[in-house]
């Protein structure tokens, strides 16, 4: 299957170029305003709706900051050092998952300590909202025929641009659905089930390690 023509700007106004990568980021901070008021309210915290849409700020200042950061400088810093003006050009892609996760930690530590609030109860809150936000990350990699998977004679297998002649896993469509929907519904389930402290937050490292090395292994 050749790789769909897909345009990775998906709007033009003059100079201006929305491309698909940042719309996905942009969906996924949305979905998880709701979802985390929807569990402050469950969970009792002393947040208002104000104090939610300042802590999605926050987080995805240090999700973007630190994936951005975690991206130049341990996969392709000479790049950046040789294209500076291309530092902040996040919406074309090149994020780093490990650093995207510590900025959200340490931003998630500055609000808590602002609002002198406890960690799990609200790490577990901000963790189930985190695959939602990877699954629409991974689709936007699909978009942007990048992070593909390794060669394959299955059906199903894209011969992406750039990625020579053979067709590959779309691994980041796999990873999608295994970071995405697959672990909400399991963290979700904790969530209700489970009431003790951190369990979603520790359950959320422990399951994207296992769904990342499944799809990096194709």
């Amino acid at each position: 299957m050749i790789f769909p023509n897909i345009d990775p700007v998906f709007l033009r106004l003059g100079p201006l170029e929305f491309r698909w990568y940042g719309l996905m980021y942009i969906c996924g901070f949305v979905a998880a305003y709701f979802i985390i008021l929807a569990g402050v309210k469950r969970k009792g915290l002393p947040l208002v709706k104000d104090q939610v849409a300042d802590l999605i700020f926050t987080v995805a200042v240090g999700v973007i900051l630190g994936g951005r950061l975690g991206y130049i400088l341990f996969y392709n810093l000479s790049y950046y050092l040789s294209h500076p003006m291309k530092l902040l050009a996040v919406w074309e892609g090149g994020m780093s998952f490990h650093g995207g996760l510590a900025g959200a930690i340490l931003a998630a530590l500055y609000f808590i300590r602002k609002h002198k609030l406890r960690f799990y109860p609200l790490a577990d809150i901000g963790f189930l909202a985190g695959p939602v936000g990877l699954g629409f990350g991974r689709v936007g990699n699909f978009i942007n025929a990048e992070l593909y998977g390794r060669v394959t004679e299955l059906p199903w297998g894209v011969v992406f641009p750039g990625g020579g002649a053979l067709p590959r896993h779309p691994s980041q469509l796999y990873e999608a659905f295994l970071e995405g929907p697959l672990m909400f519904l399991i963290l979700f389930t904790l969530s209700r089930k489970v009431k003790a402290e951190g369990v979603v937050f520790w359950s959320f490292i422990a399951l994207y390690g296992l769904f990342r090395f499944l799809g990096e292994f194709v």
